[in-house]
C-alpha cells in the first residue's frame, strides 16, 4: 500500500476530514483539502517531516505511513521474495493452509526477525484472548516497536548531537589536563 492510500487509511480510521488533517499539519485553511488529497492520491509524496507530521496527527509512527509499495499481488510477491533472500523466509503447507516461515539459521537477521513476528504472535494472541483490546492491538501495530515490551530497543541519538557531545567532552577533557 502507497504512502497515499495510509494516510488516507488512517484519515478515515481517526474519523478526520481531508481539511482538518490538512489544516493540522500546517496547510492554509482555503487549499488544505486539495493539498491533502494530492498526497493521497499519490500525485505527490510527503517529504520525511511532512510525513512525520502527517503520522502525529494521525497517531501513528511515521514508518505506519512510510510502508514499501506493495499495491498489487505482483509487487507483494516481489516482496515476499526479497524477504526469502534476506531472512530465509520459506513458504510451506501446514493442515492444508499455506504458511510463510523464517529460517532462524539464515543468519543474525532473519533471527531478529523471527523474534518480532513472535511478539506479533503474542499481541495477536492476547487481543483473541480479549486480554487487550482492539484499541491497544492497533496501538501496539500502528506504533511497532514503541510499545514492543519483548525485545530490548535502543534509541540512537543523531549525527549532530553524537557530534556535540564528543566536542564537549574533549573541550572539558582539555581543560582537565
Amino acid at each position: 500500500m502507497a504512502i497515499g492510500e495510509r494516510i488516507h487509511f488512517f484519515r478515515l480510521l481517526r474519523g478526520m476530514t481531508q481539511k482538518y488533517l490538512g489544516t493540522a499539519v500546517g496547510f492554509p485553511e482555503r487549499s488544505a483539502d486539495v493539498r491533502l488529497a494530492q498526497y493521497e492520491t499519490g500525485s505527490r509524496k510527503p517529504k520525511a517531516d511532512l510525513t512525520a507530521a502527517l503520522a502525529q496527527v494521525l497517531d501513528v509512527s511515521p514508518q505506519a505511513l512510510d510502508v514499501p509499495d506493495i499495491d498489487s499481488q505482483i509487487g507483494l510477491m516481489h516482496t515476499l521474495f526479497t524477504l526469502e533472500d534476506v531472512y530465509g523466509l520459506t513458504v510451506s503447507e501446514a493442515d492444508g493452509e499455506v504458511c510463510l516461515k523464517v529460517s532462524k539459521d539464515k543468519g543474525k537477521e532473519a533471527y531478529e526477525l523471527l523474534q518480532m513476528l513472535h511478539a506479533w504472535k503474542e499481541q495477536a494472541d492476547k487481543l483473541s484472548a480479549s486480554e487487550i483490546s482492539k484499541d491497544d492491538y492497533d496501538r501496539w501495530r500502528y506504533y511497532y516497536p514503541k510499545y514492543d515490551t519483548t525485545q530490548l530497543w535502543a534509541k540512537v541519538p543523531s549525527q549532530e548531537l553524537s557530534d556535540t557531545l564528543v566536542e564537549a567532552f574533549q573541550d572539558k577533557l582539555k581543560k582537565d589536563e
